[in-house]
């Protein structure tokens, strides 16, 4: 007899939890196996057997066939755990493979809750977590909100296929402009290098394969449109478009943009680059809180030094007035120092003995004893300029000092001199008064004291025309 309702189960399970047919109907057979088992006695010879056509079930017990209705309801229990459990691990192992094959993929889901900051998300059968190391700073989501994020890892765990989500990861800017751009995703432009602090800045290197594609245009996009999508997807970290160059000293200028680069020294013994940039440029290329040339750094693989000319003349001055005084060096020697990427004599005492002999072939003993110059210069310059840095500051003490001892000074001097002239107008008057005469200056005095005296006052009596020196002595006293 065909049993239709069985073969609808199977095509159902195999359909919503992705499994395949055989191995459902495989945990079928030894879920019933083990119902018949548990029935009849482990030690009877008990065999199940599901036609994967009709569905009809074949059972037999010491090769005499049984009906699986007559088993029990205990028998039953045991086969509905025995499935639930075989059926859970052949989801697993499901989820694992088919999450395994998408690691690197962008997925998106729905926000379901947080948990310990970490963020689960509804991706169908299964749930994704964002951890909070892998989550954009300052981002905020709600639930039923839909978030998009990078599969970074795939862990299969006893009871649960955990899928690690990222927004972090470098390689998720990638992804977006694979989405975003049709040229990266046909591989017509290539992204050569990438760095990135998530949610702050990111810098992308691109070149172009086809010469007629501008590859920093169409990453752009017409009025920005193509990487708009992308920074808004980021939630606003701003994204700078770099033009790829084989050379370091041209790729270092680029990555450094908006900063205009003047000069650019490279030693590759040291792996620096040292690049001078006009003092207006400067906090421009060093970025907010070093982010830009930090950037750079890692977008080129240069460990970047930014200068002012001042800075990189001084360290060349210091060089060539130090190295002078050995005997065999010329300017020669010096400008393959530069060449080098030497360029102040900290640099000689960094790189050694060795690069200046299989660079610039020098004898050994000759490219010690420079080296140990060079150090010992350099400490004398150090000593000097600190010196000179404390000399100054101790001056600009003084005169500060100075400056306030000097206000005191004449604050007290105009007072003593206010008091002064108080005390001899005080006393003057008392002898005018006594001998019974005014001088003239006596006079004019009175005269600009009853003045003042005069409009500091309201008064409607009128002011008398007649001088003061013409009225007695005692009646201006009165």
């Amino acid at each position: 007899m065909m049993n239709q309702e069985l073969l609808k189960v199977v095509e159902h399970i195999s359909r919503e939890k992705n499994i395949d047919k055989q191995m459902v109907f495989e945990d079928l057979e030894m879920a019933m196996l083990s119902a018949a088992r548990k029935a009849y006695g482990a030690a009877n010879d008990v065999m199940v057997r599901i036609d994967r056509t009709t569905g009809e079930i074949n059972a037999t017990r010491d090769d005499e066939p049984i009906s699986m209705k007559e088993l029990g309801r205990i028998a039953a229990q045991t086969a509905k755990q025995v499935m639930i459990q075989k059926f859970r691990e052949a989801e697993r192992d499901s989820l694992f493979e088919e999450f395994s094959e998408r690691v690197g993929q962008i997925i998106t889901g729905t926000v379901a809750r947080y948990e310990g900051g970490a963020l689960v998300l509804h991706l169908g059968r299964t749930e994704g977590f964002l951890p909070r190391s892998e989550q954009i700073p300052g981002e905020t989501h709600h639930p039923g909100e839909r978030v998009r994020g990078m599969i970074l890892d795939v862990r299969e765990q006893p009871h649960e296929v955990r899928i690690v989500l990222t927004r972090t990861h470098p390689d998720y800017i990638r992804r977006l402009f694979d989405l975003e751009v049709p040229e990266v995703g046909e591989r017509i432009i290539e992204i050569k290098a990438l760095a990135r602090e998530a949610g702050y800045r990111t810098k992308v290197a691109v070149a172009s394969i086809d010469s007629k594609v501008d590859a920093v245009g169409a990453c752009v996009g017409v009025r920005g449109s193509r990487i708009r999508n992308i920074v808004d997807e980021l939630n606003g970290e701003k994204i700078d478009i770099v033009r790829w160059n084989e050379s370091s000293q041209v790729l270092i200028a680029n990555a450094l943009k908006p900063a205009e680069v003047q000069e650019t020294a490279l030693c590759f013994e040291m792996g620096r680059a040292s690049v001078v940039v006009a003092e207006d440029q400067l906090s421009l290329a060093i970025g907010k809180r070093g982010q830009n040339v930090r950037l750079a750094a890692r977008l080129t693989g240069w460990d970047i030094d930014i200068l002012t000319p001042s800075d990189y003349d001084k360290g060349i001055d210091q060089m060539s007035t130090a190295l002078r005084e050995i005997e065999g060096v010329d300017d020669i020697l010096i400008e393959k120092f530069l060449a080098m990427g030497i360029i102040n004599l900290a640099d000689i005492d960094e790189v050694g003995v060795e690069p200046l002999v299989s660079e610039l072939e020098l004898e050994e003993k000759q490219a010690a004893e420079l080296v140990e110059a060079a150090k010992a210069a350099a400490e004398r310059f150090a000593t000097e300029e600190q010196a000179a840095k404390e000399l100054a500051a101790a001056e600009d003490a003084k005169r500060a000092e100075a400056g306030e001892s000097g206000t005191d000074e004449a604050n007290t001097e105009e007072t003593g001199e206010a008091d002064a002239v108080a005390g001899g107008s005080e006393s003057e008057a008392i002898e005018g008064l006594t001998a019974g005469e005014v001088s003239p200056d006596a006079g004019q005095a009175s005269d600009s004291a009853s003045d003042v005296a005069a409009d500091e006052s309201v008064s409607e009596e009128p002011v008398s025309d007649k001088p003061v020196a013409e009225k007695p002595v005692a009646e201006r006293a009165e």
